[in-house]
């Protein structure tokens, strides 16, 4: 039976992209910098009204009490103070705009996958665009950084505010991985672990986002549904065209990034390619189809699209859920699709 394999990851030119040679922190203040000055600002004033849509706070806080009228809810009447005051009293609520948010970060083996960028660069702008968009309205964000091999968290970073924690995020995220034996491959990505510890750690409700190419053992479809139920959960996908759709390029070896196995691919054989393209496309329905049945809303991120377009469309899309979501009850979650058709 013809598994599923990924390619090795094409060499980098200097210069390309955020994996340049030279410390984590010069490529973290670069990226962000970077950033800051083009899809930030592409975002800046656009997102007016969305961001609303986007991330929802924690819940309600009491803003004040005053005497009940006539057209009060009695739901809403403070049980406690009409004892003591002797006359019926409501509370009074606003909306808690802090949003706790956590990434939990997919760094295994599969994420130095792509051809112009890898998913693991792909990550480190979307994670801090996010970040960055996040602190600045005053939100904290914090991480977990799991790379699969411990079947936990490798690192777990505290949810703080502000530009310097969010270079730390990326500084952390863009260090090289320590350099293990060729004779010691890395174990396929068990997601369910992360998801697992992740409700163990993050007891106050929160924004969760994960980073994933969603390339793992089965199983993590119950802790992302439990997840989910406690708080609110984004999931952003992250592939690469090759993925999906061999070229006709004759013979070549390709190698799974987690457990090193090879396999020699006759791509010019166009029935080998259909398979190949049938089994990618019955993973991407069934990856959307679970995404679904957990109620988590999907970010699709191609390694060969800009990222603020990508951005904005499921800013609309996302928009326009929450407005059929408040016009039906019966509307429920659904995978917002954010690849160009």
């Amino acid at each position: 039976m013809f598994k599923f394999r990924k390619r090795r990851a094409p060499e980098v030119t200097p210069g390309a992209s955020a994996s340049t040679t030279g410390s984590s922190g010069d490529q973290a203040e670069r990226l962000l910098r970077r950033l800051e000055w083009t899809v930030l600002r592409r975002l800046d004033g656009q997102l007016q009204g969305d961001y609303r849509s986007l991330f929802r706070g924690a819940g309600l806080v009491l803003a004040d009490l005053r005497e009940y009228q006539t057209h009060d809810d009695v739901r809403h009447i403070d049980w406690n103070v009409t004892a003591r005051m002797g006359t019926p009293y409501v509370r009074e609520h606003q909306e808690d705009r802090e949003v706790a948010a956590w990434f939990l970060l997919d760094v295994s083996g599969s994420m130095d996958f792509g051809v112009g960028q890898t998913k693991r660069e792909l990550a480190a702008q979307a994670v801090g665009t996010l970040a960055r968009l996040l602190s600045g309205r005053g939100n904290r964000v914090g991480a977990l950084l799991f790379g699969g091999a411990a079947g936990r968290a490798d690192q777990v970073i505290p949810a703080r505010s502000g530009r310097r924690h969010v270079l730390h995020l990326l500084h952390t995220l863009l260090k090289p991985a320590p350099a293990s034996g060729a004779a010691q491959p890395s174990l396929v990505t068990d997601l369910g672990a992360l998801l697992r510890q992740a409700q163990t750690l993050i007891r106050r409700r929160s924004l969760l986002f994960v980073v994933s190419d969603f390339i793992a053992l089965p199983g993590w479809e119950q802790a992302l549904s439990q997840l989910a139920r406690r708080h609110e959960v984004l999931a952003i996908r992250l592939r690469d065209p090759l993925e999906a759709k061999l070229p006709s390029a004759g013979l070549f070896w390709v190698q799974d990034a987690e457990t090193g196995e090879q396999l020699l691919l006759d791509a010019s054989d166009s029935g080998m390619r259909r398979r190949f393209e049938a089994m990618a496309q019955a993973r991407e329905s069934e990856l959307r189809n679970t995404l679904a049945q957990a109620g988590v809303d999907c970010l699709e991120l191609d390694t060969h699209e800009p990222l603020d377009q990508a951005l904005l469309r499921f800013a609309r899309l996302r928009k326009l859920a929450s407005r059929l979501a408040n016009g039906s009850a019966a509307t429920s979650a659904a995978t917002l699709r954010t690849h160009h058709a």
